[in-house]
């Protein structure tokens, strides 16, 4: 049975949404705010999960040509030296994350849904739904069978009330510098206790230019903090972060003033039941975290395959209890895990650094929690969507 589908956003989770319910046929109308549909952010990293996603979708080939694959998560403190992250991914190619841009990866979706047959409709901003309607300001479009909330945070299809994070971060991009010391298939960060910290994410290339490497740079500091950060003199602050991070430097010699960087700020919230009668709420519509376990890209891509397997089941509400059902645990089980690791990294505490270098840090390295840690970044260590992939260990991500 073809099912007539709106999607309201066309960011990740919209359009990964798209491709795929329109890949089972169905008739699916992506609508989106911009004249052109285009991403927003920097670097990401999608882990196992998600490309397990993008490969159902026939994404998958062209991210890993774009993106750079990632073997470690490092970060040592400034003052100490010590190594307080040093998370690796599995030994194999399935089991290893991916840095990528976020433009690249959205690129490669964006071709996977208009393959799809997905029709997207330009500068159409949702303001409401009613019923089987969204609405677009004087305008509405429909009915349809069924509804999915893409718009991201703030979305106002979404009940969701969020809880602003204290602490955000200035992102840009930049070439990879020839001069660099550091590891292209690692994330590394640096960190002064939990009030600052520095990283440098690879991100693979542009498609635009596929033999430049690109890596994404980020400055953490509180949400309050921005204005001061934007008056300051930006050679002071140049200088203070190669002082803080000398690595950091050669990345920075690309940079000319504040102009370059992008401000994130981050906020935590889950909604208790995703969906309503006719509509999905996917992505950051219907879950917030910070960016700690660079998990977000992956939880939209994630619910929008489960809305898939879901409708592939069920109909109507059914099917949307079915997704809803399916993605509950692992999402509230990462939910809850971003809570608890964001404040040992972007916190005013003093204690909780003490107690990730000196108590954490040395777990880590101990097994079994080396597994766990690498199960943690890979995406499953709690099962993606038991209800509709009910296979454990490995076998979830290739069962996504």
């Amino acid at each position: 049975m073809t099912l007539q589908i709106g999607i309201a956003g066309a960011g990740i989770g919209g359009l990964s949404a798209a491709a795929l319910l329109a890949a089972d046929g169905h008739r699916v109308t992506l609508f989106d705010q911009f004249a052109r549909p285009a991403p927003v952010g920097s670097g990401l990293v999608v882990q196992p999960v998600g490309m397990a996603v993008l490969d159902a979708m026939g994404a998958g080939r062209m991210t890993r040509d774009l993106g750079q694959r990632l073997d470690r998560m490092a970060g040592d403190e400034a003052t100490s030296g010590r190594r307080v992250l040093d998370v690796r991914y599995g030994q194999t190619p399935e089991r290893q994350g991916l840095g990528i841009h976020r433009a690249a990866l959205f690129d490669a979706i964006h071709r996977a849904a208009i393959r799809a047959g997905v029709e997207i409709t330009p500068e159409h901003r949702a303001t409401g739904r009613d019923g089987r309607y969204l609405h677009f300001g004087a305008r509405r479009e429909g009915p349809f069978d069924f509804i999915v909330d893409a718009c991201g945070a703030g979305s106002p299809l979404s009940p969701l009330t969020a809880r602003a994070l204290p602490y955000g971060a200035v992102w840009a991009t930049v070439p990879w510098p020839e001069d660099s010391r550091l590891p292209r298939d690692h994330l590394s960060q640096r960190y002064r206790r939990a009030d600052r910290m520095l990283g440098v994410l690879p991100v693979g290339s542009m498609p635009s230019n596929p033999g430049q490497p690109l890596a994404a740079i980020f400055y953490s500091l509180p949400v309050a903090h921005h204005p001061d950060w934007l008056d300051q003199d930006f050679e002071d602050w140049r200088k203070a972060a190669t002082d803080l991070w000398p690595a950091f430097g050669p990345y920075l010699g690309w940079i000319e003033g504040h102009a370059a960087f992008t401000f994130a700020s981050y906020s935590h919230g889950t909604l208790r039941r995703p969906w309503d009668s006719g509509i999905a709420h996917i992505g950051d519509a219907a879950h917030r975290a910070s960016p700690q376990l660079g998990q977000g890209a992956n939880m939209a891509l994630l619910d929008a395959r489960a809305l898939q397997l879901a409708l592939r089941q069920a109909r109507g509400d059914e099917a949307l209890r079915l997704y809803a059902g399916a993605r509950r645990w692992h999402v509230r089980a990462y939910q809850t895990m971003s809570a608890a690791f964001t404040p040992q990294y972007q916190s005013d505490s003093r204690v909780l650094p003490v107690l990730r270098d000196r108590v954490l840090a040395p777990m880590a390295g101990i097994w079994p929690v080396t597994r766990v840690l690498t199960r943690l970044v890979c995406g499953d260590l709690v099962p993606p969507m038991p209800a509709l992939t009910p296979r454990r260990g490995k076998a979830c991500v290739r069962a996504v």
